[in-house]
């Protein structure tokens, strides 16, 4: 089962926007309760859904792929799926189309390509070879942006396809008459605009025919610009950037139920308030400064969520726990009921703690960020009814996600797969970077361990080097524990080598750290 929904806050839902001059911060707030926080940095802002003139480096045939140099500090990353047809003016790079993408509703950079089964990246691309192309996934760790030749751009009630001539509506607009009205506009207003093809996104059901053409000009004359400046400049020049976070937070709102928006910069306030008069003139009402003593994130707890998102245990109210473990692979969820102890039997307490997990998960994905593989192991259940109500109390609790999930159903070892489309860096990995300590493991050797490494060390060292004495250089908890716990075996090694051994602390040694010196 695939879902996927745009930014709708839920009823009493807030958006808190907190600026400073190298940071800006979004929290999406649902009564009361923070749900998503996004974070853009003026040093390094994302990528996704900017325009790049690349230039092609290397095409790998045996990974079906091109790395395209588009700028960036690492070359970016096109495969042959992302690549649209070439057309044949036959309609098949339509059929291609509507085959590989149906009518979902795409975000900034999020389109869809067009591949037929034989078309192998040698043939669609050769080194050398300049092309146009957008960002459809961040750097990831080593890995550089993920690129596609599929233009699409957004708008407030649109997305323009320029190599297309299809027009979708968004799944999300469920009315089939309504479809049928905004399919009809599009299919009247965009010859008049010239060639390309378009998804109604869901902000525009029940919009006017004048606010559709509007947004069909807009993006006209927006991809003129782009098509000119990617004619006049060089490669590796970006040609179009998406806008701030600010903006494209308010942009990609949908919905009645935002009660309001508030903005903590008088600045960002005035630029957001005059994009929305333009543009979103509906919600501009709704959007204020927020001139209070008390910092904007300190309203509902947002820093101290921010911190608890940034752990491994999430606490659940019955007394279960969460435990979230985010690796190169993808993203473990262990469901635990921990002090919950229930009422009634062991399989009715199972049960609520699997019901009041999957709420917590939906929640937890949303505001760390988490994409790609996620397993989640819930507890053991033997009542297939049981079993059937909490996967769809999953299913329910991810609806209101923008990214696209698919989830599937529990497999024989009990545990549920899912993945959740990722576009930008988790949280932990915005906010954090590995610890210099135990470089990313999240253990440290034990001070046992490390002085039994010590001691073969030191037989290593005095049966292939003359010295009269040996000097141990190591942290105060090592050191402490060979003079007291291990001191006996320290006797008995100097016997053994016949040399005096001397122990010296280094305050800025690591616990698995240490030295052997020759005297």
């Amino acid at each position: 089962m695939t879902m996927n929904a745009p930014l709708t806050p839920a009823l009493n839902g807030e958006i808190l926007v907190n600026v400073t001059p190298h940071e800006t911060r979004v929290a999406f707030v649902e009564n009361g309760v923070l749900q998503e926080v996004q974070i853009e940095r003026m040093r390094k802002r994302g990528l996704v859904g900017n325009i790049y003139k690349g230039t092609v480096r290397r095409v790998l045939p045996g990974m079906q792929a091109a790395f395209i140099e588009i700028g960036l500090e690492r070359t970016a990353f096109l495969h042959a799926s992302d690549v649209l047809c070439p057309d044949s003016g036959d309609g098949e790079r339509e059929r291609c189309l509507k085959e590989v993408g149906g009518e979902e509703e795409p975000v900034a950079g999020e389109g869809r390509s067009a591949r037929r089964p034989h078309d192998d990246i040698d043939q669609l691309l050769r080194e050398g070879q300049d092309i146009l192309v957008q960002v459809v996934k961040d750097p990831l760790g080593s890995k550089g942006a993920r690129l596609t030749t599929h233009i699409t751009i957004p708008a407030r009630f649109l997305v323009f396809m320029p190599d297309s001539s299809h027009i979708g509506v968004s799944q999300r607009i469920e009315d089939e008459g309504e479809r049928q009205r905004l399919k009809a506009v599009l299919t009247e207003l965009a010859p008049e605009f010239g060639p390309g093809g378009y998804i109604v996104r869901t902000a525009a059901e029940g919009v006017d025919d004048e606010s559709l053409g509007a947004d069909v000009a807009f993006l006209h004359k927006l991809w003129a610009e782009i098509s000119a400046r990617a004619s006049s400049e060089p490669a590796g020049t970006l040609i179009y950037e998406d806008l701030p976070l600010a903006m494209r937070t308010m942009r990609d709102v949908v919905g009645d139920e935002l009660e309001k928006v508030r903005i903590d910069s008088r600045e960002t306030y005035r630029k957001v308030q005059r994009f929305a008069e333009k543009f979103i003139p509906e919600l501009a009402p709704r959007i204020e400064y927020y001139a209070g003593e008390r910092p904007i994130f300190d309203l509902y707890g947002i820093e101290d969520e921010i911190q608890r998102a940034l752990e491994r245990k999430v606490q659940l109210k019955s007394g279960g726990y969460l435990i979230i473990d985010q690796t190169e692979a993808m993203t473990t969820v262990d469901v635990n009921t921990g002090a919950f102890v229930g009422h009634r039997n062991l399989e009715e307490t199972i049960f609520k703690t699997n019901l009041e997990a999957t709420q917590a998960i939906a929640r937890q994905l949303r505001l760390r960020n988490l994409g790609g593989i996620i397993i989640i192991d819930f507890i053991d259940m033997v009542d297939l009814e049981h079993r059937r109500q909490v996967l769809r109390s999953l299913e329910k609790a991810l609806e209101r996600d923008h990214a696209r999930t698919h989830l599937s159903e529990v497999s024989a070892l009990g545990l549920v797969e899912m993945t959740r489309k990722r576009t930008r860096e988790s949280l932990e990995h915005v906010l954090c970077s590995s610890c210099p300590t135990c470089n990313g493991r999240g253990t440290l050797k034990t001070a046992e361990t490390v002085c039994y490494e010590i001691f073969r060390e030191i037989l290593r060292e005095a049966r292939q080097f003359d010295a009269q004495q040996l000097l141990v250089l190591a942290s105060q908890e090592v050191v402490d524990r060979l003079l007291d716990e291990e001191s006996n075996a320290v006797v008995e090694l100097e016997e053994f080598i016949g040399k005096p051994i001397k122990f010296q602390v280094e305050t800025l040694y690591i616990q698995e750290q240490f030295d052997v010196v020759l005297l």
